[in-house]
């Protein structure tokens, strides 16, 4: 398959799957071994096209962010989101550089993703049926204290196959949001997160990139951008009327198929 028409499949599928509660990274994986795309820089292609995704949240929240930048004195709302964003995304950005190239390593494969996104839905329907005294409709009522454990639990999204997005939401209605104001908490803690994990993946192979290789990395962060500005309003429409259940029960069936098709030889 030519790489381009690669990347736009890979494009699409990480707009769709970015801030869902199923693992986009996992789904990239699963996805990039049936087309065969794989190898290094299908990990970096991976890694970058996530940013797409992440800038169409800036521009979605265009407005909010805009306003927050207008309130970044100490005590005004701009700061405090900020600041809880920073605070949130200190753990799992310094594991990140600790850790980083051994997951790619050892972590990027099927079998791994398989087992975490059966992993991770169980801990979905746990977490919402133990949970569901939520307190907070407004992510920034929770102060600098559960931002940090928000930012604890997105450290499981390190293992390829958990989900960035399921991981702070299950951390957020831990500590008392209700899931769309988990969700939003998990969409702007992305932006600082994302953008941190393209621009070290960026430095470390971009030199080693060919034309086509640049050419394909752009198609995907455009497709991704464009699928994902779609998603996200839906998303958010859909968590104010439903629970996360059918997102967890879509873990386990995929998970489960992956893992069987593992099992008997038909996915390497």
């Amino acid at each position: 398959m030519d790489l381009i028409l690669k990347a736009i499949l890979l494009g699409i599928v990480e707009g769709i799957t970015e801030f869902l509660p199923i693992s986009s990274t996992g789904h990239l994986i699963l996805f990039g071994h049936f087309i065969n795309f794989t190898g290094k820089f299908a990990v970096l292609f991976e890694v970058v096209i996530q940013l797409g995704a992440i800038l169409a949240i800036v521009f979605y929240y265009r407005q909010r962010i805009f306003e927050s930048f207008k309130n970044l004195k100490p005590g005004q709302w701009g700061f405090k989101l900020w600041v809880w964003m920073l605070i949130a995304f200190l753990p799992s950005g310094m594991m990140a550089f600790l850790l980083k190239d051994y997951i790619e390593k050892y972590l990027f494969s099927p079998m791994t993703v398989s087992i975490a996104l059966v992993v991770g839905a169980v801990m979905m329907i746990v977490v919402e049926k133990n949970f569901t005294a939520h307190k907070h409709d407004n992510m920034l009522k929770i102060g600098g204290k559960k931002s940090l454990l928000i930012g604890l639990a997105q450290c499981m999204s390190l293992f390829p196959g958990m989900s960035r997005s399921a991981s702070t939401i299950i951390g957020g209605m831990m500590v008392g949001l209700s899931v769309k104001a988990a969700a939003e908490f998990s969409f702007f803690l992305a932006i600082p997160t994302m953008f941190a994990a393209t621009g070290y993946s960026l430095l470390k192979g971009f030199s080693s990139m060919t034309q086509l290789e640049w050419i394909a990395l752009v198609v995907g962060f455009i497709v991704s951008f464009i699928v994902a500005f779609i998603v996200v309003g839906k998303f958010l429409e859909f968590l104010s009327k439903h629970s996360l259940k059918a997102f967890a029960y879509y873990r386990l069936v995929v998970g489960i198929a992956m893992f069987s098709l593992i099992v008997f030889g038909v996915v390497k």
